[in-house]
């Protein structure tokens, strides 16, 4: 595998003869809803096709922020920063958390207007994210060559390792009595009576009485087989890892041509602040009715094509029998190519700001899938038609930082018991129940 280097997880070889609930996909998702549930003392069997966190969960940026969230997200991510500050301690692990604040760069007095618009959400929020004007961005980032009109800057945003953090999650829902099952794909899902009776893996039926859906990428087909409508598109995000360089900023920072983030290893992880590419795949038309909204607001960061994706997605079956293989089977582990056009560029974008970095050393580049809905928020609910059933998937590239919070909310659904934050801006009927879908721009 060419992305990163994931901290290694070895799965249980026992499948387990029962479970209260399956959790499929082993991201950031799917481990903090194990262990949440785990930690009540629920039986839980955690099925990865792959490996832990192999996918977009270890290929993000590593931010963990509530700066520029959409507004339905900051309760949840407000929620979300306070599991952080204790989370290394919960899961006996170093996941490289770091309270070092980040830095969104505003060119132009619009952008800074925009950007003090959208800090009237923190209200009711104990947080300090302020606006910086000129003079005190410099005063910060005293190397940069370019003069801003100003910046948001939010302290108690923070960071984390993304090969470290859904490791640490498994292992702990492990030690709480969670069965990690890797390369164990989910076929299917059988019923009974009307509701959620057992999950057809690669390796044997486990009988449950609820599943959890954190596929990610492919939730949409999984959703698919079993007749569900589940507007899901993927967009590919490329990055790159620099070795260790002194004197570099210790907030991540985002600018329209770069984002960074310091590394544990005083490295730093670096991509395009704004660009993403899209493949023209047969879902792009399936959907491409309810992405219209979105495709109109956020154009001028998509880069399309049409190449050799589009056939590979085209020959997936949408439909298999339990006793054959499934797609999940076929491919492990989803590793795009990386855009070495799109990387450079955003290296030479932050070299131009920041001479500093002409001295840094590329070590790797990587890309990952990132699962993207309608409206960029992400279905946290359950599944009315198929009692037993939940998802939580779509996250938009906004899942690593808010993965704690998510995998608490999807636990409490799951469990009937008092939600952490109002769960109804994440529900999946609002794609079919004639709600409108609201693009709420917050980067």
């Amino acid at each position: 595998m060419p992305g990163p280097f994931v901290v290694p997880v070895q799965g249980d070889i026992a499948l387990p003869k029962k479970a209260d609930v399956v959790v499929i996909g082993g991201g950031i998702i799917g481990t903090a809803t194990a262990l949440e549930l785990a930690e009540q003392k629920v039986s839980v069997a955690l099925c990865e096709k792959g490996g832990m966190g192999h996918e977009q969960s270890s290929r993000n940026w590593g931010w963990v922020r509530l700066s520029r969230r959409d507004p339905r997200e900051i309760p949840l991510m407000a929620a979300s920063l306070a599991l952080w500050q204790n989370l290394d301690q919960r899961v006996a692990a170093d996941t490289g958390y770091q309270r070092a604040g980040i830095v969104f760069t505003c060119r132009t007095e619009q952008e800074v207007a925009k950007n003090q618009q959208w800090c009237q959400h923190l209200h009711d929020y104990p947080m300090t994210s302020r606006m910086l004007d000129a003079q005190q961005f410099k005063q910060m980032f005293p190397d940069t060559t370019v003069n801003m009109a100003g910046a948001l800057y939010a302290p108690e945003d923070g960071r984390a390792e993304p090969q470290k953090v859904v490791p640490a999650l498994a292992e702990a829902a492990r030690r709480q009595g969670a069965a990690i099952l890797t390369e164990c794909a989910v076929r299917g899902i059988e019923t009974s009576a009307g509701r959620v009776s057992a999950v057809v893996t690669e390796r044997g039926v486990i009988p449950c009485q609820s599943v959890v859906l954190a596929g990610g990428a492919w939730s949409e087909l999984f959703a698919a087989r079993m007749g569900l409508r589940l507007p899901q598109l993927k967009v590919v995000n490329t990055v790159l890892r620099t070795g260790p360089l002194a004197g570099g900023p210790e907030q991540a920072m985002w600018y329209d041509g770069f984002a960074l983030r310091k590394r544990q290893d005083g490295g730093y992880t670096i991509a395009s602040g704004s660009e993403n590419k899209v493949d023209i795949v047969p879902d792009s038309f399936r959907y491409g009715r309810d992405f219209l909204p979105a495709l109109r607001s956020e154009w001028r960061a998509l880069r399309f094509r049409l190449g050799w994706r589009f056939w590979d997605e085209a020959r997936l079956s949408r439909s298999w029998a339990m006793d054959e293989a499934s797609p999940f089977e076929y491919c492990r582990v989803l590793d795009p190519v990386p855009s070495l056009a799109m990387s450079r560029q955003a290296m030479q974008q932050l070299q131009q700001h920041f001479p500093l970095f002409n001295q840094a050393q590329v070590l790797q580049r990587w890309a990952g899938c990132i699962d993207v809905l309608p409206d960029a928020v992400p279905v946290i609910s359950a599944v009315d038609a198929v009692p037993g059933f939940f998802i939580a998937t779509g996250f938009s590239g906004h899942g690593f930082g808010i993965g704690p919070a998510a995998g608490r909310l999807m636990a409490d659904l799951v469990l009937g018991r008092a939600p952490i934050v109002d769960p109804a801006a994440f529900r999946f009927s609002r794609f079919s129940d004639g709600s409108k879908i609201d693009i709420i721009s917050g980067v």
